[in-house]
This record gives structure tokens, C-alpha cells and sequence, in this order.
């Protein structure tokens, strides 16, 4: 017999519905983007007030969050459409015009209006980068990233002023150029095919779980040293832009060696009569 409409609430509160807390955790992850596109936004405007280094931590700070959307997001099996188009707009902003403008206000506007073309190039390429993501994603390698993520290549700009966030000033030619190619590599790098690693896939659960735990206690102490705290994160964002090299490089060598050891086998086999050809030319010896 089904129970009458409106009596959901006579239920002891093991058998009620569920769907408060779905919703809930469904709303979780939406909660973290927003956290991301408001650390976007909030860069935007000290960048705008010439206070670099905080619009830098921000950028960080965008980075943590949309970290642990994903994390939620995969945990909660909450993962939706929405939420997907929700984070790839909030990406854009907070690491494609943030970190564009960013770096403009610190560095690039000696060059004038080739350093805010500049600027455009890298918040074109995170958006082509982020669309990319948006179609690949079902069919990709969950191990790689093709192409540099838009996170990673927003932390050079981040981590770099964050190091140094002084700025470099209208009339400084100096460092124009280093200045430049900090925004141009990472662009280039976003819509390229470099496979960079992925950590989707890190295992936590491990029996021996030696080196994730040494890992965690030398990021606690780095971190509680604030004065070696930037160049800590300088270290890694640059680390991990020289890992797409060095992933390509690896792979090219190892698919080198395959090419010489099928070249080689193909060479025996060719330079060796087979079975059949040996028997018949003994055959023939004793006739």
C-alpha cells in the first residue's frame, strides 16, 4: 500500500529520502568554482591597484580551489554538465584574463601595445586550451595532459610576480623580453600537443606510501618557512613547465629505440635464409 502524499515526514529518518543531501553534495563542487572565479576576480582588481603580490595569491588561490572542485566533484560522483561548463568559465578568468592582465601591469607595459597583444595571446590560448579540455576529455589519456593545463601555466605568471612583485615599471627595457616570454611559453605551451603528467591518477593508497608521506612533510616545512615559500612555488610552476620537455624527449627516445630494434630484426630476417630455403639447398648439395 503506498503511502499518502504529504506523510514523508511520519518515516523514521533512516528510510526518508535522500535527495537534500544529494542536491548537497552535488552543490559542493559549484561552491569551490565560484570560490575560484571570486579569486579571479578579486586578482583583477589588485592587480588594478598596482598591489601585484596579492593579485598573485589570489591566482594561487584560484588554483587550490579548482583543485579540489575536481577532487569533490570525483569523490561525491557529483560531476555534472553544468559543472563542467561552470569551471571552464571560471578558469578563463581566473587563469586566462587574470594572470594576462597581471602580467601587463608588472612587465609588459614598457612594450606598449605589444605587451598587451601579448596579454591577449596568453588569455586566447587558455580559452582555446580550456575547449580543448571540454571535448578531449572522454577520450584522452588520463595519465597526460595534452598540452599544458591553464592552472600551470597561469602559476608561471602567478609565481614569478609573487617572487619579485615590485614590477618592473613603464620605462624598464631590461626585462621586457624575459618578461615577454614568460607569458608567450606558456601560451604556446597551452594549445601545443606536449604531453604534461596528470596526478588525476596519484595513489595515495599505497602499501608503501614512504615517498607521498616524505613529500607531505617537506611541503609543510617549506611552506612554514614564508621567506622560502616563493621561491618554493617558483621552483615547482617552473618544474613542471620543463617536465613537457622532458616527457617529450623521453618519448621520442623510447619510440627510437623501437624503431632501431624492428630495423634490426627486420635486417636478420632478411639476411638469413629461412628453413625452407637452407633444406632445399642441402638437398640439392647432396644430389
Amino acid at each position: 500500500m503506498e503511502e499518502p502524499t504529504g506523510l514523508t515526514f511520519l518515516r523514521p529518518a533512516a528510510d526518508r529520502p535522500r535527495t537534500r543531501r544529494r542536491h548537497g553534495a552535488a552543490l559542493l563542487p559549484s561552491l569551490f568554482t565560484m570560490g575560484n572565479l571570486f579569486c579571479g576576480y578579486a586578482s583583477i582588481v589588485h592587480t588594478l591597484r598596482g598591489d601585484y603580490g596579492t593579485a598573485a595569491l589570489f591566482i594561487g588561490l584560484g588554483y587550490a580551489f579548482d583543485m579540489c572542485d575536481g577532487f569533490i566533484a570525483r569523490l561525491t560522483g557529483s560531476a555534472s554538465d553544468f559543472g563542467v561548463e561552470l569551471d571552464s568559465l571560471a578558469d578563463v578568468v581566473s587563469f586566462g584574463v587574470a594572470p594576462a592582465l597581471l602580467s601587463y601591469s608588472w612587465g609588459l607595459s614598457s612594450l606598449g601595445r605589444r605587451g598587451w597583444l601579448a596579454g591577449f595571446i596568453f588569455v586566447a590560448a587558455a580559452s582555446l586550451r580550456l575547449a580543448r579540455f571540454n571535448v578531449q576529455s572522454g577520450s584522452s589519456d588520463k595519465r597526460y595532459f595534452a598540452g599544458m593545463p591553464s592552472p600551470a601555466a597561469a602559476s608561471i605568471i602567478a609565481s614569478t610576480v609573487f617572487a619579485f612583485p615590485k614590477g618592473l615599471g613603464p620605462n624598464d627595457l631590461r626585462w621586457s623580453l624575459p618578461a615577454l616570454a614568460m607569458v608567450i611559453v606558456p601560451a604556446l605551451l597551452m594549445v601545443s600537443t606536449v604531453r604534461f603528467r596528470s596526478f588525476k591518477k596519484f595513489d595515495l593508497q599505497a602499501r608503501r606510501p614512504y615517498t607521498v608521506l616524505l613529500l607531505v612533510a617537506i611541503v609543510i616545512v617549506l611552506i612554514n618557512d614564508v621567506d622560502l615559500l616563493p621561491y618554493m612555488l617558483l621552483t615547482a610552476s617552473y618544474s613542471y613547465l620543463l617536465s613537457g620537455f622532458i616527457e617529450m624527449g623521453v618519448t621520442r627516445f623510447r619510440h627510437r629505440g623501437r624503431h632501431d630494434s624492428r630495423e634490426d630484426a627486420r635486417t636478420e630476417s632478411e639476411a638469413s635464409p629461412s628453413d625452407d630455403t637452407a633444406a632445399r639447398f642441402r638437398d640439392k648439395k647432396a644430389r
